[in-house]
């Protein structure tokens, strides 16, 4: 069977059976149930023919529309039919005439319903797609005590409306692109017009025009592999990926762009540096001071989730590098597996758990949590396979692990711990002190869409440096990262009028 090829260039024409024989073949009419091409007259002689996928349309607007069609008479659209359909009889808000063959094929693909009429070389496609989805809900990777609980869904359309909410600037912009062959997925760019780096901008736009493949089931997570090009092997995230639309809204104000994905309710954020993947939004939720400690606090728990084994690892096996006071630490019988061989086997252990928590029933994830901690590590511990302190400092580090916020960076974090626990196995303190000093300079080299990824410590910003370690008050929050090359710097602005201060009454008199 051949392949159905249509000019990019094909129109219809203006008799309705040549039109209906080609859209049947290149939509597969009769080939797939879901696709549905339904013939009518109208006004007693006029024939017209429904195209749209079954499944995607509101079914009380197309209730609608037929009723409105089955009540015209002859007189009514004797003379320039479309037209007249257009404009006095189809009562929609999302109708436009097309003439292209290709563009009304993609048209009902997405979910609209295309219109075609007899003696006329335009259809009218109307916008009644209904997509299968769900309501905003709060996201679970990024819960707070307080704030919304709206998040991101799989639908683009209801994503963009949760960032109009929020800011109702006519100037935010939500550019909508098509990619890959197949799939022709919708992706939306957005960003603030007058804040964002035109630059910026341009190059994640000419980056999503050059994607040439197939499909993009995966949505979010191929846009950005094939957008972030020579990143495949770096661990460490480019980009930042959110479901709250709060988040997006403070990130777009800051002068970044936001790629939206249709059927993903991930929202990739660009560019990013390593600190903006460490904050998260209870930090602002909270009071200056208790955003402080919060930060500062996950700060050390996403140290700790990093060095704690290599440094523990490193004075197991060195016990000379310690005080005489620090002497108790280490194991005082050492397990029947090589300390190393230990660590790399609860690192997979965990994993597992991990791995088994996901595709367990939500009834028996107790009984997982109950065989992972009694039978597998309170009996391994027994039986000599492992010592205990290599237990409670794996436990210690993947709670650091967890409260990552940055889900992706959690797990660059996790490679890096095993370099440096096989660097400490193998070459001791040389192999820590150098495996950190080449992590830190991968680190400097990394660029997400031309901003270092370690800004503002390298290059050093002093007057943002502050707001890395520090949550700082709104009222403080005056400028715009300046990596980004905001065309509007200043946040606060001065450009409202000040309050007439109050007068005395003899200079009220006088002033009359």
């Amino acid at each position: 069977m051949g392949k159905v090829t249509i000019p990019d260039e094909a129109k219809l024409t203006k008799h309705i059976d040549k039109n209906i024989d080609t859209l049947n073949e290149a939509l597969g009419v009769g080939k797939s149930y879901d696709l549905i091409c339904r013939k009518m007259t109208i006004a007693g002689k006029k024939k017209i023919a429904l195209y749209y996928v079954n499944g995607m349309v509101k079914e009380d607007i197309m209730t609608m529309i037929l009723h409105n069609l089955d009540e015209l008479d002859r007189q009514d659209i004797s003379v320039h039919t479309l037209e007249k359909l257009l404009n006095e009889h189809i009562n929609h808000i999302q109708v436009q005439k097309e003439s292209k063959l290709t563009t009304i094929i993609n048209n009902v693909m997405s979910g609209p319903l295309a219109l075609v009429i007899d003696g006329e070389d335009q259809a009218l496609v109307i916008d009644v797609r209904n997509y299968p989805g769900r309501q905003p809900q709060e996201p679970d990777l990024e819960k707070v005590v307080r704030g919304s609980r709206d998040g991101f869904v799989e639908t683009v359309l209801l994503n963009t409306a949760l960032l109009r909410r929020r800011i109702r600037d006519p100037r935010l912009r939500f550019e909508v692109m098509q990619s890959s062959i197949r799939s022709k997925t919708d992706i939306i760019i957005a960003y603030i017009e007058d804040v964002a780096n035109e630059e910026t901008v341009e190059r994640i736009k000419e980056r999503i025009k050059s994607i040439n493949i197939d499909g993009l089931p995966m949505a979010e997570k191929a846009v950005e592999e094939l957008i972030t090009p020579g990143s495949y092997w770096n661990p460490f995230p480019k980009v930042r990926y959110t479901e709250r639309p709060d988040v997006a809204a403070a990130h777009l104000l800051e002068g970044r762009v936001l790629v939206m994905v249709d059927t993903s309710p991930s929202v990739i954020i660009a560019p990013v540096t390593l600190w903006d993947h460490m904050q998260h939004a209870e930090e602002f939720r909270q009071n200056p001071a208790v955003g402080v400690y919060v930060r500062w606090a996950r700060y050390l728990g996403i140290f700790t989730s990093i060095f704690l084994l290599p440094v523990w690892l490193l004075f197991a096996l060195q016990p000379e590098l310690l005080p005489p006071d620090l002497r108790f630490i280490g194991p005082n019988e050492p397990g029947k597996i090589p300390l190393i061989g230990q660590f790399l086997i609860a690192e997979v252990a965990v994993d597992w758990i991990r791995m088994a928590a996901i595709h367990t029933p939500t009834p028996l994830a107790t009984s997982l949590g109950i065989i992972a901690a009694l039978l597998i590590g309170d009996m391994a511990t027994q039986v000599g396979l492992f010592t205990a302190e290599v237990i409670m400092y794996t436990a210690v580090s993947m709670v650091g692990v967890f409260l990552t916020p940055s889900f992706e960076l959690s797990w660059a974090n996790r490679l890096v711990r095993l370099f440096l626990l096989l660097a400490v196995a193998i070459f001791r303190l040389p192999g820590l002190i150098i495996a950190t000093l080449a992590v830190f300079a991968y680190l400097a080299n990394t660029k997400s869409f031309g901003v270092p990824y370690l800004w503002p410590v390298i290059p050093l910003n002093f007057q943002y440096l502050k707001t890395i370690f520090v949550r700082t008050p709104v009222s403080m929050q005056n400028t715009r990262p300046s990596i980004l090359k905001p065309k509007e710097a200043i946040r606060q602005g001065t450009n409202q009028a000040a309050p007439e201060p109050a007068r005395k009454p003899e200079e009220r008199k006088k002033r009359k």
